[in-house]
C-alpha cells in the first residue's frame, strides 16, 4: 500500500511588531526610526510630539524673558524689520511697555499654533503628492503623524537654545525665531537683506536631520521607494523656503 505524500509544512506567520508606546516612539524617532515610522501604520497618533515641541517651546519663552528680557529681544527684532522699527519708534514709552509685555505673552500661544499649522499645510502638501502623484498607501492622519515625528530634531535644537541662554549668551542679536548658531543665517544680518538671511537660516542642521527622519517615515509608513520620498520631501521644502523668504522680504 502506497504511503500517504506528505505534505510540504506551511511557513510559520511572520509575527506582528509589539505595539510600541509614545515614549518608545519618541526615542526610536532618534535611534531607530523605521520603527517609529512603520508603527504609524497601525497607529497615526501625533499627540505626543506636539506636546513635547509645546513643552520645551514654553521652556524656551520663559528662559528667553527671565534672562534675556523680552525688551531686549523685541528691539532685536526690530532691528531686523525696518518697517516695523519705524512704527515702534512712534509709539509712546507707555505703548512700548504695552507691546513689549503682549510680545512676551504671545510668544507661548504662537510658538505651538504656529507649529502645529506648518505640520497641517506641509502634511496636506506631502499627502496630496504621494496619495495623487505616486497612488501610495497614505492617509493624511498618517502623513500628519510622519511629520509630527519627523519634527523632533527641531526640540532638541530647542533644547540647546535653553542651554545657550542659561550659559550667558549674548543678549545682542538674540532671535527667537534663530536662537543658535545651527545655520549660516545665525552669522548674518537680517537688516542687511531679510531675503538671503531667511534662505541662509533654512539650511539649518537640524532641519536637514528632520527632513531626512521625514523621507524615511514616509518611506515606511506609506510604503513609498526611498529615493521618491526624498524628492518629495526636499522638493516641497525647498519650495516653502523661497515663498516663506520672498514674503518676509515683503514685509520687512
Amino acid at each position: 500500500m502506497a504511503a500517504a505524500p506528505v505534505l510540504p509544512a506551511s511557513p510559520a506567520p511572520t509575527p506582528e511588531p509589539a505595539p510600541l508606546s509614545q515614549g518608545a516612539r519618541i526615542i526610536n524617532t532618534f535611534i531607530a526610526p523605521s520603527k517609529t515610522f512603520t508603527d504609524l501604520r497601525r497607529s497615526a497618533s501625533w499627540w505626543a510630539p506636539f506636546l513635547l515641541a509645546t513643552i520645551i517651546s514654553c521652556a524656551l519663552v520663559y528662559v528667553a524673558g527671565q534672562k534675556i528680557g523680552f525688551a531686549k529681544i523685541v528691539e532685536n527684532q526690530m532691528q531686523s524689520q525696518p518697517k516695523a522699527e519705524a512704527r515702534y519708534e512712534k509709539l509712546t514709552p507707555e505703548q512700548r511697555e504695552q507691546q513689549i509685555k503682549w510680545t512676551g505673552i504671545s510668544y507661548y500661544v504662537i510658538i505651538p499654533v504656529f507649529t502645529l499649522i506648518i505640520w497641517l499645510v506641509v502634511a496636506a502638501l506631502q499627502f496630496a503628492t504621494f496619495k495623487f502623484g505616486t497612488n501610495a498607501d497614505i492617509s493624511y492622519s498618517r502623513s500628519l503623524a510622519v511629520v509630527a515625528y519627523g519634527g523632533l530634531p527641531l526640540v532638541i535644537k530647542a533644547l540647546l537654545a535653553i542651554v545657550s541662554v542659561l550659559a550667558g549668551a549674548s543678549a545682542d542679536g538674540f532671535s527667537m525665531q534663530n536662537p543658535v548658531a545651527t545655520n549660516p543665517g545665525y552669522l548674518l544680518n537680517p537688516a542687511d537683506g531679510v531675503f538671503l538671511y531667511s534662505l541662509a537660516s533654512a539650511l539649518d542642521a537640524f532641519m536637514i536631520w528632520t527632513l531626512v527622519l521625514t523621507a524615511i517615515g514616509f518611506t515606511y509608513a506609506g510604503k513609498i521607494k526611498s529615493m521618491t520620498a526624498y524628492v518629495v520631501v526636499f522638493a516641497w521644502w525647498a519650495v516653502l523656503t523661497l515663498a516663506g523668504a520672498a514674503i518676509a522680504a515683503a514685509f520687512s
